[in-house]
């Protein structure tokens, strides 16, 4: 079905009175429950483990699985919904992902949970695909700036409420409520769709199955390699095994664009200097964003001391502003360079970044307010302009392929943060781990990997009484060193995007649209 111009026309002057607001609201609360997903079962994982009787590895995948498919299926939907129509997408994204969460919610069988985590992130990549495809064919000029700085304020309350919501539920109820409540905002989602207009790509005839194959295959293995070498190492068999399907899939993937009519993904994207920057935005913006999300909580509830509730409220400074303020950028992205806004984002945040390395286990929580709310701004203010620059590089009728193609990079590179991040900290702690007195091993590296994860009290279950209170001095030591050395790694990724994002980052092929 071709696009109706005189619909666009209409929903591009204001975002105010009927199928403009039904699709605003719709879309912007489908998604809202994805960052729930992340940043929710992140305050639960210590609970879920320990009812579960969970592995460190088998616990680790409830995040690991979600986070692959994801990032591995963002391309297919995205394609899929240029084909098929981005309401239709959106509707099946939104039933498997309430779907997956009812059974998560449900299940007392920790690999259950892992793989329907799995089909979750499937729905997941429909629903911001086809989210993103709507927005920037409902909206145009000021109107999609502002409907853009929209849905940043909805992936902002996701991120900002979803840790102290969830340790609220943790609380009053038990881990299963964190992800029971995805299925009534999926529900509420479903009614809500019906009034979002169809809209596909009307030159999207086939589907391009030989690039959807090949690339969530190649995507699928290089997230698990990251996984893989988190968990078992870099040069384990899995690990090279994922590494090498990764590069075959990818060659089969270049060699099947290269010669259908109409690729889902169009390589030659990849010669526009701005496009590649762009849809590299999220390495810069989120890397670190999503690194503080998942593994401040288990510090601030480990060898921090502090509950579920707490660990919550201790991130408020930090994901507030991404609440708060992609509706304000998006206003300012109408007046202002977006390459001055995006470079400027990740100034802030290696500023944050850096004032980070002063965190010490049992300082007080104000001493933290300055810096996590610097970290904070930056990211809130390049959420929204990001998506809108994205879907900006390209015409209308080609925005779920965009889309697609930004949000892969944007979960793959949240997939490596949380898998990478999680090696990293776990090895840097054993490498300064200084036990006073013999351990084997095997205890220190039990150790170092159940502090990453804040299950503090089970790794030191392990000594004898008389020696807990010197291993949880030295693991906090340890931990907290680790923790400031990934700060400063952030620091120097985020100034290197700066630099980057403002030199290559050319204004005229972001407006064209």
């Amino acid at each position: 079905m071709a696009t109706d111009t005189r619909g666009q026309r209409e929903s591009g002057t204001s975002l105010a009175g009927g199928r403009g607001a039904a699709t605003l609201v719709a879309v912007a609360l489908a998604s809202v429950m994805l960052p729930l997903a992340v940043t929710a079962p992140a305050v639960a994982l210590t609970q879920l483990a320990a009812d579960l009787d969970a592995s460190v590895g088998a616990a680790q995948w409830v995040q690991n699985a979600y986070n692959v498919t994801f990032a591995a299926f963002m391309l297919a939907a995205g394609g899929l919904a240029d084909r098929f129509g981005r309401r239709r997408v959106l509707i099946v994204g939104v039933l498997v992902f309430a779907s997956m969460s009812a059974l998560i919610g449900l299940s007392s069988d920790i690999l259950v949970i892992d793989i329907a985590r799995g089909i979750q992130g499937i729905g997941a990549a429909g629903i911001m695909t086809s989210g993103a495809a709507i927005f920037a064919d409902a909206f145009r000029g000021a109107a999609r700036a502002r409907a853009f700085g929209v849905l940043g304020s909805s992936f902002g309350f996701g991120l900002a409420l979803g840790p102290l919501v969830a340790g609220l539920l943790v609380n009053t109820l038990n881990w299963r409520a964190v992800f029971l409540m995805n299925v009534v905002l999926g529900l509420v989602v479903l009614v809500l769709v019906r009034a979002v207009r169809e809209s596909r790509d009307p030159g999207a005839t086939t589907v391009d199955w030989g690039g959807v194959i090949t690339f969530s295959a190649s995507l699928f293995l290089l997230s698990l390699a990251f996984v893989q070498g988190a968990e078992n190492g870099w040069l384990s068999p899995g690990a090279i095994g994922a590494a090498v399907g990764f590069l075959v899939f990818l060659a089969a993937f270049v060699a099947v664009e290269s010669r259908v009519r109409r690729p889902m993904f169009d390589l030659s994207l990849f010669r526009r200097p701005t496009f590649v920057v762009v849809v590299c935005q999220p390495f810069t913006i989120t890397f670190g964003f999503v690194v503080l999300l998942v593994y401040l909580p288990p510090y601030f509830q480990g060898v921090g001391g502090f509950g579920a509730v707490g660990a919550g409220a201790l991130l408020l400074p930090l994901t507030l502003p991404v609440l708060t303020l992609p509706m304000l950028a998006g206003q300012i992205a109408t007046r202002v360079p977006l390459r001055l806004m995006l470079a400027v984002s990740s100034l802030l945040i290696a500023g944050g970044s850096l004032w980070l390395i002063t965190l010490e286990p049992g300082q007080s929580w104000t001493a933290l307010i300055a810096p996590l709310a610097v970290f904070g701004t930056g990211v809130g203010s390049a959420f929204g302009v990001m998506d809108n620059a994205a879907v900006s590089t390209v015409e209308v009728e080609r925005a779920g392929m965009a889309s697609g193609i930004f949000n892969t990079m944007r979960i793959t590179g949240e997939g490596v943060a949380i898998a990478g991040a999680g090696s990293l900290l776990a090895s840097l702690s054993l490498s300064t781990l200084d036990l006073p007195f013999g351990a084997t091993v095997e205890q220190e590296r039990a150790l170092a990997g159940e502090a990453t994860q804040g299950r503090l009290e089970s790794a030191l279950a392990q000594f004898p009484a008389e020696q807990r209170e010197a291993s949880l001095a030295a693991i906090t030591e340890s931990l907290t060193s680790a923790m400031h050395i990934t700060f400063l790694g952030l620091a120097v990724l985020a100034l290197a995007g700066a630099l980057v994002t403002f030199l290559v980052i050319r204004e005229r092929e972001l407006r064209r649209s």
